[in-house]
């Protein structure tokens, strides 16, 4: 009996041995096949939500300080469809608190959640502090009414708000054209557009956070933050900007031009002081962006669109002669007043000889046969060469959204002649940005170093500055020939008595009168006015470009855009506090112990 019994105790042992182990193993077994692992997942979703947690926007400043864009507390206000008891209560307080339309307000309401239909309706996006102190009195208001018996006490039930922020632009439409616009779609989704809220777009936005919500309240953890977005310092200085937009305005009014850009650099570093450019919108209401902006009007004239800018473009041909060797200052040219390349012929623009003509002669009567003659004493290698040192067949890389660039045209191409070359060397069938000709020229102005463009000085991260060096892109001339050519231009402008000299200071600069081409050549009567301009001359502190379009007044740079460009730096001068020559070469002088 004891044998049976201990046999039976053995059976049941190994049995239920074999089971536990059987058990063991199925349950490791689930715990690893895709099923149980989408199991364990979706019995997260009973204990919890993920939600994410998006970073303040980063702020944007000028270069001392004064804030440009920044963020600004404002509410949603919506239905709660599902919840909604009385329309009608709900359309009368939002139409006088929130100045919806009623009728509206009232047909939202009595919406049927469900089937297709939505389950929360956006009334306002953008509510401010004050009108939902309003709706919040009106609310306890309606909550502390004592009413009878058969009356229905009034109530907003299912009319909700929510805080957010908004893209808030202190100083409207001043610079907009640099900074772009922030578009605030939904709570979570929104873009920089345009400027630098587009190019830094991701460093301004932050890194968002996902974080895991408890309903268990007991479990709710402290409530989670984020590091805001990184805050941008500019370049740009309020006050320069201020007056280089009320000048390029004033201009058009008197000019009658279409259009206009004026741009002021800092050759030394790149930073680029004031861009300004029409139209400009108001970036509080970038809703307005198409209405001001009709295809194919570019938002930023100064980096997304190109022109043949005519004479300016001679700077950059005599540069290149004059650092190759194929000229000295000294070199005389004999003007009959046309000369023939490619089989057309190239005539002045008064189609006037001028006889014998050193180089700066040739610049100061900005000489179309001269020039032609020069980029030919040059080479057609050596002159594109030049021009693509001078970073003409590219972007410059500004740090601003929507920089655009027109193919360059150079030998072996389909589409390039030879009398290109003559007609390129004073500005006419090639097509550049304002800020490729301030890169390019700029380096005339900083003894042959070519600075990258840039409109962020430094940027604020987790608390810290990080400064934004400068960085040279090139060297396409040699300091001697850029010393050269600056004093050329200084004295081509005094022996004109050009009406871009600014009183007790020394500027170089060069006119442009470009001819707009149209379908079937070089037919229309409108021009593209240009000026381009800097100094002290011995040591520059800023270059101007100034560019009207289709000015009325006068077809001719030297009349229209030269003025301008002395408007600008007789401003420039006193803001930037750079003394007169006079004052500054003594003390210098003094300095030096002379």
């Amino acid at each position: 009996m004891k044998g049976q019994a201990s046999s039976r105790f053995i059976i049941v042992a190994v049995i239920a041995s074999l089971v536990g182990s059987a058990i063991g193993i199925q349950m490791i077994r689930i715990q690893n096949i895709p099923a149980a692992a989408e199991i364990l997942a979706q019995s997260e979703n009973y204990r919890g939500f993920i939600e994410t947690i998006y970073p303040e926007r980063g702020n944007i400043y000028d270069a001392e300080g004064n804030l440009l864009a920044g963020n600004e507390a404002t509410f949603e206000v919506g239905l709660d469809l599902a919840s909604v008891a009385q329309p009608e209560t709900i359309a009368a307080v939002a139409s006088s608190v929130l100045g919806l339309d009623y009728a509206e307000v009232l047909a939202s309401a009595q919406i049927t959640p469900g089937n297709g239909n939505p389950y929360y309706v956006v009334l306002e996006g953008f509510a401010t502090k004050e009108e939902i102190v309003e709706l919040e009195k009106i609310n306890q208001e309606y909550e502390d009414m004592n009413v009878g018996r058969n009356e229905t006490k009034p109530s907003l039930r299912g009319l909700i708000w929510t805080a957010q922020n908004k893209r808030s632009y202190p100083e409207g439409d001043l610079a907009s054209n640099i900074i772009g616009f922030y578009s605030f779609l939904d709570k979570t989704e929104g873009k920089g557009y345009f400027g630098v809220e587009e190019a830094y777009n991701d460093l301004l936005a932050g890194t968002p956070k996902q974080v895991f919500k408890n309903y268990d309240p007991v479990e709710i953890p402290t409530t989670e933050t984020v590091p805001p977005g990184a805050s941008l310092v500019l370049t740009i200085d309020r006050d320069i900007q201020a007056m280089t937009e009320n000048v390029l305005s004033e201009a058009i009014d008197w000019s009658g031009a279409e259009a206009g850009t004026i741009l002021v650099y800092n050759p030394e570093d790149g930073s680029v002081l004031a861009m300004a450019t029409t139209p400009r919108l108001d970036p509080n209401e970038y809703w307005k962006y198409s209405e001001i902006f009709p295809n194919p009007t570019p938002y930023n004239r100064a980096i997304s669109k190109s022109y043949e800018p005519g004479s300016v473009f001679k700077v950059l041909t005599m540069a290149a002669a004059l650092d190759a060797g194929a000229v000295t200052p000294e070199t005389v040219f004999h003007d009959t007043g046309s000369i023939m390349v490619g089989g057309t012929t190239i005539t002045n623009w008064n189609y006037g000889a001028w006889g014998d003509q050193d180089m700066t002669g040739c610049m100061q009567h900005s000489l179309n046969v001269c020039l032609s003659w020069i980029a030919m004493q040059l080479g057609a290698d050596r002159f594109y060469s030049y021009l693509k040192n001078f970073g003409l067949d590219r972007n410059t890389g500004i740090d601003l959204g929507g920089e655009v660039h027109f193919p360059l045209k150079v030998p072996g191409d389909n589409q390039w002649y030879e009398v290109d070359l003559a007609t390129n060397s004073f500005g006419q069938g090639i097509s550049l940005t304002p800020i490729q000709m301030v890169m390019a020229i700029g380096s005339v102005a900083n003894e042959g170093k070519m600075m990258a463009p840039h409109v962020v000085k430094s940027m604020i991260i987790d608390g810290r500055q990080y400064e934004v060096n400068p960085v040279i892109v090139g060297t396409p001339l040699k300091p001697e020939t850029a010393t050269t050519l600056t004093s050329m231009l200084v004295t081509s402008l005094e022996e004109e008595s050009s009406v871009a000299l600014v009183e007790g200071y020394s500027v170089a600069g060069k006119t442009g009168t470009a001819e707009i081409p149209t379908e079937f050549g070089y037919t229309s009567s409108v021009t593209n006015t240009s000026f381009v301009g800097w100094g002290p001359a011995e040591d520059p502190k800023f270059l101007v470009y100034v560019w009207l379009e289709k000015p009325t007044i006068s077809i001719w740079g030297s009349e229209v855009a030269a003025p301008v460009f002395s408007d600008v730096v007789k401003n420039l001068v006193v803001l930037m506090d750079i003394p007169p020559d006079n004052i500054r070469l003594q003390s210098a002088s003094t300095t030096n112990g002379e």
